[in-house]
């Protein structure tokens, strides 16, 4: 598990957009959101924020 901060804020952006969208097209949930989380960029904020996203980050090296 990867955390939170080792990610740019860039880095961030692009992985929450994207769950967003996979969330919003029928993609299934990977945790249980609290009953007052219903928009799927602030669902994809707390799974990114559990470490719990299914997406990884390839970086060039230099």
């Amino acid at each position: 598990m990867v955390e939170e901060a080792t990610y740019t804020r860039y880095e961030k952006a692009r992985l929450i957009g994207a769950r967003a969208l996979q969330i919003k097209m029928g993609a299934p949930l990977l945790m249980n959101p609290p009953e007052n989380v219903k928009r799927p960029i602030d669902i994809a904020k707390l799974e990114l924020k559990a470490g719990i996203l299914p997406i990884t980050v390839k970086r060039k090296t230099k």
